[in-house]
């Protein structure tokens, strides 16, 4: 998508931003395979793997963290309740509140779909020593880092509008 040519043997900066990049797109299919597997649509498995990691959330802070609307992310959680993978929760220190976390359910089907991509990541891992595995921590925190600021940049953006399919009439 780039137009940027093919890394050469030796261009070492070169391989590691074509690694990166089929490695993007190794999760996103991924994703869709375990989205497919649970009859869930691949915007709900992200907006669910947010959720897992911050647990419990408001449906404000799931909004912020994927941009998503909170109209849309109202239909996420629905989405994912009745598949059983969530639950909202009122506190009782202020019943207005709705948090959302995860249930038995994503512990029993959506976790073990990811345990290969875990085990056989952790092999990869478990070759490296810890002065490397630090270089490359430091590494991924600089690059998802400056993947947010890349989302922030394009997301400031005007969008196309797109045009009306008029065969619906």
């Amino acid at each position: 998508m780039t137009g940027e040519p093919q890394a050469g043997p030796g261009d070492v900066a070169g391989i590691v931003m074509s690694a990166m990049r089929e490695a993007s797109a190794l999760g996103i299919l991924y994703s869709a395979a375990a989205a497919r597997a649970l009859g869930i649509s691949s915007s709900d498995l992200e907006c669910l793997d947010v959720i897992a990691a911050q647990q419990p959330v408001t449906a404000g802070a799931l909004a912020a963290a994927t941009g998503l609307t909170t109209g849309a992310i109202t239909g996420v959680v629905d989405r994912l309740e009745t598949a059983g993978f969530v639950r909202r929760v009122r506190p009782e220190a202020d019943r207005r509140k709705v948090l959302i976390s995860t249930t038995d359910a994503f512990l029993a089907e959506v976790v073990p779909l990811f345990e290969p991509m875990r085990r056989l990541q952790s092999a990869v891992v478990e070759r490296h020593g810890a002065e490397q595995l630090q270089t490359v921590a430091n590494f991924m925190t600089l690059s998802l880092q400056a993947a947010r600021e890349a989302i922030v940049e394009i997301s400031q953006r005007p969008g196309k509008e797109r045009p009306r399919d008029r065969s619906r009439r």
